[in-house]
């Protein structure tokens, strides 16, 4: 007997062709049968006449590395129709990582991607040191959604280098080590190597992050070593401008493997940049080099305090500021010194920052004392105008006299729509860059799917729905090799997603409390979405995540060769 038939769906199968209306019967966690008509032998029929089934989303940019240790429920993407999440993108992972080196890797966590330092020391369960052992305690904890990982360079560095691997480029003899560290992983089951140059990226006290002072020679021996004996295996990098893509045409001809290259996304301040990356990618892949480049579908929109400005950190005139608290960081915020050398930086054009001066695009959100209630849902261009003061001073003025819990809001890149479209619907893109698991307090994009079938399909028309769900899927797990994963094919994981066409998307952001010790976290709810199966057993509804739903999940670790 079946464990499900879902009778009469509208079926899109990943591939990129045209819908058909069928029945799909699932056993065992596979996809059993699919036909017109077939036998309601089933525990558990759907009539789903009006309603779409697709392969569940393949979420190839998340930082759940830690999360999962502490939420195998791994919240909140299940909810959102993801059944597999590719995590330990930018090179930030958790590791391989020696006990002396954990409070170090926490606070680098807490920097670059926005998490609460007392979150992480709360949640997670050290049980492992090197990348088997993580991998070997993922499988034994279990998860709702499938997973691979990426060995991530900056934990690499530091387990070779400790307190140096932020500080200067390697030695021969260390990038030897970690040449070994990287076979190691891919011996263990790693989907690829995942690093970053971005100048974005800092981690504790404001050093860059421990991948951004590796040498080009460095990152050319790693990835070789992930490409050796004709691996699968993919390497991701969240590039800077040291980092062309030349240099990373380079690296997939030496190691024979694709390059994915995070984040593509537009800058209205300079605006032809991403574009001038998606040629060279598009060259390089006329020249036989596998290149993909990272979009968003999303406006990428971070909710802040100037305690924590995620979206000014990276400019390097604000380095002064991090690492600082208290009376120390509001010091640094009131001098003048610190502020005109913020503007100047912010006057020149650059293509890998957050944040580019553009003040109409940052609002007020919420103030910490009611007689500057009438600011709140305000633009700092519009209050600069108000009062005739410069923006920067404005906005850092509120802030001080607040005690830095002033809550702003900033829409700082990918906000022109005819542009992202056309990032979108690039033949070498995959849309991505949820960061799901990362910056919990200043966004939530895990919802990117939904977005992108209910927002650039039904009501921009961007792309087919059948295209969506390609990109959504078949595109990802082919490029990653997850074995029956990606199409809705007979024998194949019965990862699948049920959804109204007419309504799908995802809500405006509310807060919840969910964190270890109660913390806060965005979070977004799905619309439309009708159930959410992971290998067969139902882990969402649509009233969001099952409680107690079963960890269904697998912990992927041999990739196969597919087109």
């Amino acid at each position: 007997m079946d464990e499900l038939l879902i009778r009469g769906a509208t079926l899109y199968d990943g591939s990129g062709a045209e819908p058909c209306r069928a029945d799909l019967a699932v056993r065992g966690g596979r996809i059993r049968a699919i036909g017109t008509d077939l036998a309601a032998d089933a525990r558990r029929v759907i009539d789903a006449d009006g309603l779409a089934l697709m392969p569940g989303i393949v979420d190839s940019h998340t930082h759940f590395d830690a999360q999962l240790t502490w939420d195998p429920f791994v919240r909140p993407s299940p909810a959102l129709g993801v059944t597999t999440a590719v995590i330990g993108n930018c090179g930030f992972t958790i590791a391989p990582c020696r006990p002396a080196d954990r409070e170090l890797t926490m606070r680098n966590l807490t920097q670059v991607e926005g998490m609460s330092l007392e979150v992480l020391q709360r949640g997670i369960r050290w049980e492992f040191e090197t990348f088997a052992e993580y991998l070997a305690f993922l499988r034994r904890r279990g998860s709702a959604v499938n997973l691979a990982a990426y060995v991530g360079h900056s934990s690499l560095r530091t387990w070779v280098m400790g307190e140096d691997a932020n500080r200067r480029e390697a030695t021969r003899a260390e990038i030897a080590e970690m040449v070994a560290l990287v076979d190691e992983a891919m011996r263990a089951g790693a989907v690829g190597l995942a690093s970053s140059t971005s100048p974005a990226h800092n981690g504790a006290g404001g050093a860059p992050m421990p991948s951004r002072l590796a040498g080009d020679a460095e990152h050319l021996a790693l990835i070789e070593a992930m490409g050796a004996g004709g691996r699968r295996g993919v390497y991701m990098v969240t590039k800077g401008a040291q980092m062309p893509v030349a240099l990373l045409e380079e690296m997939s001809a030496r190691s024979g493997r694709p390059v994915m290259i995070a984040a593509l996304l537009h800058n209205g301040t300079n605006p032809g940049a991403v574009f001038a990356d998606l040629d060279a990618i598009s060259a390089a892949n006329e020249r036989g080099r596998r290149l993909l480049g990272q979009v968003s579908c999303c406006p990428l929109t971070m909710e802040y305090t100037l305690a924590s400005p995620y979206p000014v950190e990276g400019l390097a005139s604000w380095q002064a500021a991090l690492g600082k608290q208290g009376a120390a960081l509001e010091a640094v915020l009131a001098d003048p010194l610190f502020r005109q050398n913020v503007r100047d930086e912010l006057a020149r054009p650059s293509a890998f920052r957050l944040f580019n001066g553009e003040w109409d695009k940052v609002h007020v959100v919420q103030v910490a004392q009611e007689r500057h209630r009438a600011l709140e849902q305000k633009s700092i261009a519009e209050l600069a105008r108000r009062t005739g003061k410069d923006p920067l001073d404005l906005m850092l003025d509120l802030a001080l006299d607040e005690d830095l819990q002033t809550i702003f809001t900033a829409q700082l890149l990918n906000s022109d729509e005819e542009a992202v479209a056309r990032l979108l619907t690039h033949p070498h893109s995959v849309v991505s860059l949820s960061d799901a698991g990362a910056h919990l307090t200043f966004f939530n994009d895990a919802g990117f799917g939904l977005h992108l079938m209910g927002h650039w399909v039904r009501e921009r028309g961007v792309m087919s729905l059948a295209e969506a769900v390609r990109r959504l899927t078949h595109q990802s797990a082919a490029l990653f090799g997850l074995p029956g994963r990606g199409l809705l094919r007979e024998s194949w994981a019965a990862d699948l997603l049920l959804f109204d066409p007419a309504r799908v998307g995802r809500s405006t952001a509310r807060r919840v409390f969910d964190l270890p010790g109660g913390a806060p976290r965005l979070h977004t709810d799905a619309i439309g979405l009708h159930g959410v199966w992971v290998n067969g057993m139902q882990v969402a509804d649509a009233n969001g995540l099952i409680e107690n739903a079963a960890l269904a999940g697998e912990l992927v670790t041999h990739f196969e060769h597919r087109a």
